[in-house]
């Protein structure tokens, strides 16, 4: 019998203020009316009834428990209590329905059995599959998690003063927590290894992409540095390589682009999607691969990768855009492809097939299921991705303000060793 569906659920612990008198939580707090359940209520009596004691805030670090191995930092598999509210293109769905369309890394029946043993419930309640969630409800998952490993590597560290920390993040690390990963992200990482308060990130990278970010002491820091990158008044430079030749000059893509797929994170160029603009220079070519200096002018999800697959030049060894098997023979250029059966392709990666990038030599290893339970809680569990699936050619090189004031670069990473420093200049465009 499996034990896990036999356990309690996790209880919290209330914080009670100390008895110091009637208003003793009024003291605390430093006010001097009354406290708001002895004022009248609509109908012109008092509410007797005392507030409920404010609840502890959960530690985000707990069982955030680090090995590392065979280049992979790892974390240990840990219980976890996951509450969400429900979002808006949730409501009016059956409750089996929301997470075999959200989440793809368990099968239906593992859902279909934590439903059964009240592992998932909705409001504190136990519930069924066709129950239909509406909006105001909470979901709450008990797990058992398993975290894919991420590369063992250094973060560096680019620059620090009173409210900010600007990092030279390394590729295949999530910058937050999301999906299967959680305490293997660059935000868990850093408060567990390296600063000591809490952080907040200012711009946000893909998993798979190298380079700067910027993270705030406070989210009032954090708030403005974010509007600062956002609002124009500062650009970024990234680097990637891709296995086709581009002329030189620059080359500009306007296409906007838009989410088909948010389960899978597949973006592509649609005409009813949000504007997006990205300028490209090449800087290098080795009759091989082309490198290329870029500067995104809007912030669209995946907006390089799609509007490079968009020109047909997809980065050579990304996962998502660059997969033979997924795109056909065009490999999305302008458009080409099917999004129905790219999606369903797309699905399997990771799954029963493995990526195979268009810069892959030899037949890949990589992450799929590896036809092996989790003793303690039957999740079918996966084998280590192999290394190319963890990197991608693109890089996060250089913030500037437009005013000059402020100016970081971050170390070229290896795949980009050949290029003369001295060519990645491109001057601000507007």
């Amino acid at each position: 019998m499996n034990t896990c569906w036999s356990r309690p659920l996790v209880s919290y612990k209330y914080i009670t203020p100390k008895k110091i008198g009637l208003h003793s939580t009024c003291d605390l707090l430093d006010m001097t009316e009354e406290p708001s359940h002895l004022l009248p209520n609509r109908k012109g009596k008092p509410n007797r009834k005392p507030p409920p004691p404010p609840r502890a805030l959960p530690n985000p670090l707990v069982n955030a428990e680090y090995t590392c191995s065979n280049g992979f930092r790892r974390v240990t598999p840990y219980w976890h209590v996951y509450l969400t509210n429900v979002k808006e293109r949730w409501r009016g769905m059956k409750l089996i329905d929301v997470f075999t369309s959200e989440y793809r890394d368990r099968e239906k029946s593992y859902y279909e059995k934590a439903i059964l043993t009240g592992f998932i419930t909705v409001n504190g309640q136990k519930s069924d599959f066709d129950h239909v969630v509406r909006n105001g409800d909470v979901i709450e998952h008990k797990m058992h998690r398993h975290e894919p490993p991420v590369p063992d590597k250094q973060i560096g560290i680019v620059h620090r003063d009173e409210d900010y920390l600007v990092i030279d993040k390394p590729s295949g690390i999530p910058v937050h927590a999301a999906g299967r990963f959680r305490h293997n992200s660059i935000v868990h990482i850093l408060n567990k290894e390296y600063v000591e308060t809490q952080i907040f990130p200012c711009n946000r990278l893909d998993r798979l992409t190298s380079g700067l970010m910027f993270l705030a002491f406070s989210p009032i820091a954090a708030e403005q540095m974010r509007l600062k990158l956002l609002l124009g008044n500062s650009q970024s430079a990234f680097l990637l390589a891709f296995w086709t030749f581009i002329g030189s000059g620059y080359v500009e893509c306007n296409e906007p682009m838009m989410t088909v797929e948010p389960k899978l994170g597949l973006n592509r160029v649609h005409y009813d999607g949000k504007t997006a603009r990205t300028v490209f220079k090449r800087i290098h070519f080795d009759g091989k691969y082309s490198i290329v200096l870029c500067k995104p002018l809007t912030g669209r999800t995946h907006q390089l990768r799609v509007h490079l697959q968009w020109l047909g030049h997809s980065i050579s060894n990304d996962p998502i855009y660059s997969d033979p098997w997924v795109w056909g023979e065009e490999m999305g250029k302008h458009g080409a492809g099917d999004t129905m059966d790219i999606v369903s392709r797309l699905s399997q990666i990771g799954k029963t097939a493995v990526s195979f990038t268009a810069s892959d030599d030899d037949t890949p290893g990589g992450e799929r299921w590896s036809g092996e339970n989790c003793m303690e809680c039957d999740t079918p569990l996966y084998t280590d991705p192999s290394s190319g699936e963890l990197q991608l050619y693109l890089h996060a090189w250089e913030y500037t303000a437009q005013d000059k004031s402020w100016s970081y670069r971050s170390p070229l990473p290896t795949w980009a060793d050949a290029i003369d420093e001295t060519a990645l200049e491109l001057e601000y465009i507007e």
